[in-house]
């Protein structure tokens, strides 16, 4: 553990069915900014859904993220690396071509 209780790393998962965008979106530089932020102390198998963006014609994407490990202490602070992985697939449904059939059903 860290002197000051803060995790150096991070990693987090994210569903297979994610979609191309969604995983960009998680992997900006401004929405690890945002999880930084937000996070504080964590659990090793902690599950939390994030909003990451609103696609065309309104419709939002929540993503189910999971705490799968850390290094350090149990809190997220500005300086604590955020690495992600792939967890099997949840039925997410979060595609970005609304008006096509690759798109949401619901």
């Amino acid at each position: 553990m860290t002197e000051d209780g803060m995790a150096s790393r991070v990693v987090i998962s994210y569903p297979a069915d994610l979609s191309d965008w969604g995983r960009r979106q998680v992997e900006t530089p401004h929405f690890q900014a945002y999880l930084r932020k937000t996070l504080g102390q964590i659990e090793r198998g902690e599950q939390f859904e994030e909003f990451v963006g609103v696609g065309c014609c309104g419709n939002t994407l929540d993503v189910p993220l999971r705490i799968e490990s850390y290094d350090g202490g149990h809190m997220v602070g500005q300086d604590t690396a955020i690495e992600y992985v792939v967890r099997e697939a949840c039925g997410l449904r979060g595609g970005w071509q609304v008006q096509s059939e690759g798109g949401p059903t619901v």
